[in-house]
């Protein structure tokens, strides 16, 4: 919901420390492949129930994905760069709900299960909807410039951000804060849902 509008905000600060990593010989992709790498570290972290560090951690992950599209518009973009940044997005996503899981099982592992069952409808409409809508013609560049098309929704990457240093900040309501943010992915999907019905006949 908040990801166009922060976007225009945070483009010019990225395109500043993007250029200084095209200049190092860092490629996007390498600058992908970093943000999962900490993801993997972050989720470690909070499973070991260092949250504050994982807290830290989820933050750089995502520096690293808004870091590789600019990365990639000075160096070159291509379309596996594109492919690269979506897999590995939905897999950081899935990361995090599963180290709290395994912090604490018995407090967290239904919530979890929920909340991973509401990325993957909510991915799943995301991504349906960019290949119908590619098929149709349709464009859009609210979410600046990207390889797919983006359906704005009420879960988006800054909300599901926001969710994850909530969770790490009070680690005690995982449970609760998953299954609010699960309702909101799933509103989210039936929203596209309806969309694709309206536009996609």
């Amino acid at each position: 919901m908040f990801d166009s509008t922060l976007r225009p905000k945070l483009d010019p600060l990225l395109e500043r420390l993007a250029a200084t990593i095209a200049r190092a010989g860092i490629s996007a992709n390498q600058v992908t492949w970093a943000g999962l790498a900490i993801g993997i570290a972050a989720a470690g972290a909070i499973a070991a129930q260092f949250f504050w560090l994982g807290l830290v951690l989820v933050l750089a992950s995502r520096l690293c994905d808004g870091l590789d599209g600019p990365v990639a518009r000075i160096a070159g973009k291509s379309d596996y760069g594109g492919f690269l940044d979506i897999v590995l997005d939905f897999a950081f996503y899935g990361l995090i709900p599963v180290g709290f899981v395994l912090a604490d099982p018995q407090a967290n592992a239904v919530a979890g299960a929920v909340l991973v069952l509401s990325f993957y409808v909510n991915g799943a409409s995301f991504l349906a909807y960019a290949i119908m809508a590619e098929r149709h013609g349709l464009e859009g560049q609210s979410h600046g410039e990207k390889s797919i098309f983006f359906t704005t929704g009420l879960a988006e990457a800054t909300e599901t951000l926001a969710v994850f240093v909530l969770m790490c900040v009070f680690p005690q309501w995982f449970a609760t804060i998953a299954y609010v943010f699960a309702a909101i992915c799933f509103y989210t999907a039936l929203s596209r849902i309806v969309l694709a019905a309206r536009t996609l006949r």
